[in-house]
């Protein structure tokens, strides 16, 4: 690119969808996000509403570019990056029939747990890569096909909230690699749907959309959305991936030993190689970068969102304070755990407040607090739970090791990112030093990159590390690693002790018959 052209990235999340404007070798000029609610009509429900997000769409990429003082012009393409696990089910016109039932939905437990014992899920998981579990779309269509029959009969077409998006910009139904090999239907080796997961579920690649690679180029975008987002119909827009590979891609972590940790909401840890790869004991995921990077790792279901539920439910003191200070409260709150020692005084938390997907793919798990005593305060519970979203991450680090060897390089990016404790409690935990690049929009950069590559103006993905710059490292304090060593032992022996545990708790949840006092 010369100095005046920009590409964009566009990051559809879970809360919220952003545009980012990037100039030449990542530079960030400009960015917008546009908010948007989860919808919960049932207990363990979570849906989203896919025109306001295609809204979102729109609008995030008109803001960015007037924010960035850029003329349609100039922009070289869009690259596109998207949440995994999303399942709309659309008429022959397509229209949507269902919300985009997002991956954070657990209607679909009992069809998991079939698939699992008894439908021949494993074999499923060495093929496609993705662990059986209710955030995936094999168990969401095998739920609608046993329990909205007719709703099922008439689906033309079972989409992600990403290709519901592509459609209505270009009337063409595509998928990149990426996202497919999320859904849990697609064949890793042959990059194609698998039979075997379409029979089970009784439906045929033709209800399914194209799968095409990642750097694939759609243009041509329909005139009046075209205008609403202020860019030419004829402008490259490249298909792009997941945000999670996509965040690997952004920080620079794929070559051997390259880790990437992304805790936002929710957290993953995840590794690049060069071939698909599963793993044996089915604790982690494979997904596509390319079609010669290969993403495995795994998510975990509980990151930030720990620390909101502390803030919302137990941090009432410091969000008063906060609003006299004009601070953020969760600066207050970390504050008050800096205070307290490594290991919480003996205080553990399991941090699975909605349930776990890597490495125990357990939707029935709950949260847990262990060891509690009267010496022990809100801020010990604060500096547990931050805690123990680290040991949950360690916990599928342990995993990607046993595939992929020891990680010699730690990246870390997302909300929690700008917590120089958490990033310390990391390093720590891990053992190794932690780098944090400068910019926080990992899964946008990512985007750009493709993009970039789908046009030919890169030529190795590689580039991308020349363009990030770290802006803090964190080095391992050996005596609170053997303090964290020995707390992930007692963490992993907890949830085993209590692991059947959950079953019936969450049954007794789903009841949803609690007396009243």
């Amino acid at each position: 690119m010369i100095d005046n052209q920009v590409v964009l990235g566009l990051d559809i999340g879970t809360t919220s969808t952003k545009a980012v404007v990037f100039g030449p070798e990542g530079k960030v000029i400009a960015a917008h996000a546009v908010d948007y609610p989860i919808l919960q009509p049932h207990p363990s429900w979570a849906e989203q509403d896919p025109e306001q997000i295609l809204q979102a769409v729109l609008d995030s990429v008109k803001q960015a570019l007037i924010k960035a003082n850029t003329e349609a012009s100039q922009v070289r393409a869009i690259g596109f990056s998207c949440a995994m696990h999303s399942l709309i089910a659309l008429k022959a016109d397509g229209t949507p029939l269902t919300r985009t039932i997002i991956w954070a939905d657990n209607r679909s437990v009992e069809q998991a747990r079939r698939i699992k014992t008894e439908l021949g899920g494993h074999a499923i998981y060495q093929r496609t890569g993705t662990p059986i579990h209710p955030m995936s779309p094999l168990a969401k269509i095998l739920w609608m096909r046993e329990e909205q029959p007719e709703l099922f009969k008439q689906t033309a077409k079972f989409v992600s909230i990403k290709e519901y998006v592509l459609y209505r910009l270009f009337g063409k139904f595509v998928v990149d690699y990426s996202i497919a090999s999320a859904t849990g239907m697609f064949n890793l080796e042959r990059l194609q749907w698998d039979e075997e997961a379409l029979q089970l579920l009784g439906i045929s690649p033709e209800q399914l959309a194209e799968p095409v690679s990642t750097t694939h180029v759609l243009t041509g975008m329909k005139p009046d959305l075209a205008e609403r987002m202020g860019v030419r119909t004829d402008l490259p827009f490249i298909v792009g991936a997941s945000d999670g590979v996509l965040a690997n891609l952004g920080v620079g972590a794929i070559g051997p030993g390259e880790v990437a940790v992304t805790i936002g909401t929710s957290g993953a840890i995840r590794t690049v190689v060069d071939r698909p790869l599963t793993d044996p004991r089915a604790r982690t995921f494979c997904y596509a970068l390319s079609e010669q990077h290969w993403v495995i790792g795994g998510p975990t279901n509980n990151g930030g969102i720990v620390l909101r539920w502390l803030r919302d439910e137990m941090g009432m003191a410091e969000t008063e304070v906060a609003k006299r200070l004009g601070v953020d409260p969760y600066d207050l709150m970390i504050g008050s755990a800096e205070r307290i020692p490594p290991g919480a005084e003996g205080l553990i938390f399991l941090p699975l407040l909605s349930g776990e997907r890597a490495p125990y793919w357990n939707a029935n798990a709950r949260g847990v607090f262990f060891g509690l005593s009267l010496h022990h305060k809100r801020e010990h519970l604060v500096r547990a739970a931050l805690e123990g979203v680290i040991l949950g991450v360690f916990s599928v680090g342990i995993a990607l090791r046993d595939l992929a060897g020891h990680a010699k390089d730690v990246r870390a990016s997302g909300g929690f990112a700008r917590s120089p404790l958490w990033r310390q409690i990391l390093s720590d935990v891990l053992g190794r030093e932690v780098m944090v690049p400068q910019s926080h929009e990992a899964s946008a950069l990512g985007a750009a990159v493709l993009a970039l590559k789908g046009i030919g103006d890169i030529d190795d993905l590689n580039i991308v590390k020349s363009w990030i710059q770290i802006s803090e490292r964190h080095e391992p304090n050996p005596r609170n690693t053997e303090t964290y060593l020995e707390l992930y032992y007692l963490y992993e022996r907890l949830y085993e002790k209590v692991a059947e545990e959950f079953d019936l708790i969450s049954a007794f949840q789903r009841k949803g018959q609690f007396s009243k006092p």
